[in-house]
């Protein structure tokens, strides 16, 4: 499957203004990630430490905490990783809580119930 971007907007779970980015659409990832740096600039304290194992086999630990996330004209509440400064990904949970679906063959996100086959 190729890989593309979608643009969503993160913001404070308390409210306030959401911030758009373009972000890779990893469906191997579990949980989105932002950098670091953007989750501070939003004022979002990590809520724990979780290990994750990542594409060469090793494992690395992450802050995690809620964020709200936009997403084609929609607002939810998702777990979100603090990453490296230059990981922008949507991962599987968010499409999940989304309700969405890739179209591999479209480069896009549709929604669960209306993927053709």
């Amino acid at each position: 499957m190729g890989t593309f971007n979608v643009k969503v907007s993160v913001g404070h779970p308390a409210g306030g203004d959401l911030f758009p980015v373009s972000a890779l659409v990893d469906t191997g990832a579990t949980h989105s990630m932002m950098p670091q740096s953007l989750m501070a600039r939003l004022r979002i304290a990590p809520l724990r430490a979780s290990r994750y194992s990542i594409a060469d086999g090793s494992t690395i630990e992450y802050h995690v905490a809620d964020a709200r996330f936009g997403l084609g004209g929609e607002v939810r509440y998702c777990p979100v990783i603090f990453g490296p400064e230059d990981e922008f990904l949507v991962g599987a949970t968010t499409l999940e809580i989304f309700e969405l679906v890739v179209d591999p063959l479209g480069e896009r996100l549709v929604p669960a119930d209306r993927l053709t086959l």
